[in-house]
Parts: structure tokens; sequence; C-alpha cells
């Protein structure tokens, strides 16, 4: 469940701050960049901190490469 609730934030946030970006200023295209930073570190890293937080309010992990 953490890997869909953690895919549909990160999808929604993409979509949200390019949205943004074409309606109110450009610069909203560096939380897009934050965003993808940070799902790629976490590749390497397998650091998540909204996994960390799902994990704190109990919501399970589908697999064991999550943290």
């Amino acid at each position: 469940m953490q890997e869909r609730i953690i895919r549909a934030v990160a999808g929604s946030f993409i979509l949200i701050s390019t949205i943004l970006a074409y309606f109110i200023d450009i610069h909203f295209l560096w939380m897009t960049i934050f965003v993808g930073l940070n799902l790629l570190q976490s590749t390497f890293t397998r650091f998540c901190l909204l996994s960390n937080i799902l994990s704190a309010f109990g919501i399970k992990s589908e697999s064991n490469c999550t943290s």
C-alpha cells in the first residue's frame, strides 16, 4: 500500500507544480525538480521520508524492499 501512496503523492505533486508553473509562475518547476531528485536519491539510498511517515501511521509496505 505504501508504494501506491508514494507514487500517487509524487505524481500529484509533479502535475500540480507543472500546472502552477504554467498558470502562475515558472519557479514552481523547482518543486518538480525537487520531487524528481527525491525519487532518484531514494532508488540509491532506499530512504524515503514519506515511507517512514506512512509506517508511523501504521500503513504497511507491500514488499520487504522499502523501509
